[in-house]
């Protein structure tokens, strides 16, 4: 078989990853070319995020905040599973596929404001949040599943506690109003918000609340089986 036949296309890579069809074995075949591709999407996104903000900080005009944000979510997430023994964890394998997922949010850099009324705009641009959070979410779901060995219950609190302790954090700084600002572009004259969007914020908060305890009692006892069942080998 030639080595042509081996190697997972850049364009065939993306396709399965955003779909949700990709396999243990396309993953086996992601490489540094991936990578590169990723991040460069990645900083475009960071660019098209800031393109029409009226006042961006350089490294958000620049594009090199969601690549910051990108490395340090990748290790955040690496260091958080890592003692669950994931079979094939590895921090660049993480990195390339977390790259892959980050095409939908090109979103962010159509200019809804344009087009339609800020009401219309404003809500788009939350939806836009709400779709790709959710939709990169179901990637990283399937790619432990798929990558690392993980399932069942011990599957959804290395999924779901790294989120919980991401918007239970912002929440106790006081950043989240600002981060979903950011994101889902919610800028108004005299700093007025979208009641509605704050309101799913708000709730999306307090169900993490409550969750974040369960989870880390999930993710303790994953942890201590697993070292339990690798002392015992």
């Amino acid at each position: 078989m030639r080595k042509s036949d081996l190697m997972l296309t850049i364009p065939q890579a993306q396709f399965r990853v955003l779909s949700l069809r990709f396999t243990a074995g396309d993953l086996e075949r992601l490489n540094h070319r991936h990578l590169v591709y990723g991040l460069l999407v990645t900083w475009a996104a960071g660019i098209g995020r800031y393109w029409d903000h009226p006042d961006p900080y350089l490294i958000q005009s620049l594009g090199l905040g969601s690549l910051c944000v990108t490395f340090a979510l990748g290790l955040f997430l690496y260091l958080i599973l890592w003692p669950l023994r994931p079979s094939n964890w590895s921090l660049t394998h993480l990195y390339t596929f977390v790259s892959l997922t980050a095409l939908p949010a090109l979103l962010y850099a159509v200019p809804v404001e344009r087009f339609f009324s800020f009401n219309v705009a404003r809500s788009a641009n939350v939806w836009f949040l709400i779709t790709i959070a959710v939709w990169r979410v179901a990637m990283l779901s399937r790619y432990l599943s798929r990558q690392t060995g993980l399932s069942g219950g011990v599957l959804v609190a290395a999924l779901l506690l790294p989120l919980a302790l991401v918007v239970v954090v912002l929440s106790l700084l006081n950043l989240e109003q600002v981060v979903f600002d950011l994101m889902a572009g919610l800028r108004e004259e005299g700093g007025t918000t979208n009641d509605e969007a704050y309101e799913f914020l708000f709730f999306f908060s307090m169900l993490c609340f409550i969750a974040l305890p369960v989870l880390l009692l999930a993710y303790a006892v994953a942890v201590w089986r697993q070292w339990r069942s690798n002392s015992i080998r």
